[in-house]
């Protein structure tokens, strides 16, 4: 399998697989995934960053504990849509994946995530810093992937 388009990955996933969604930090990896029906995102766990095959064996070991068919992986567009540093390490990131697993992988635009799960966080939610710092990459992942699934459901 290789990264495909977000509107052909439905059709590349087992039927009722659940989605995984990935918000790629410098030291974290938020991790979401989707319910079998593919219709909400939950956030699931943060992954400390050690180095790239520890990595992705842990991720892997939660995609499989969930069922998850395939990947959404939040592309760090800059808000020119030009792509940077970041993006260019989150495609890499999958290139990577690929070399180990043959999964589908999709991106979804990434823009402004993290700032508005903070913003969220602390309007709607009244979290505390702390309490923030602990959530905020897998609810950013959340928020990556329900995107994608609103887009996939409605192209």
């Amino acid at each position: 399998m290789s990264v495909i388009a977000l509107t052909d990955l439905p059709a590349a996933l087992p039927s009722g697989a659940p989605l995984a969604g990935l918000d790629l930090g410098e030291r974290t990896i938020g991790v979401a995934v989707s319910d079998t029906t593919r219709m909400i995102a939950s956030p699931l766990e943060t992954i400390r960053k050690i180095k790239f095959t520890d990595d992705a064996a842990a991720l892997f070991r939660l995609m499989e504990s969930r069922g998850a068919g395939g990947l959404v992986i939040g592309l760090p567009v800059n808000m020119d849509g030009s792509e940077g540093p970041r993006a260019q390490s989150a495609r890499a990131f999958a290139r990577n994946l690929l070399r180990l697993r043959d999964l589908p992988i999709a991106f979804w635009d990434e823009r402004m995530s993290t700032m508005a799960v903070n913003r969220m966080l602390i309007d709607e939610a009244d979290t505390t810093r702390a309490r923030r710092a602990q959530v905020v990459d897998r609810a950013a992942a959340a928020w990556i992937l329900q995107g994608a699934l609103d887009r996939m459901r409605n192209p």
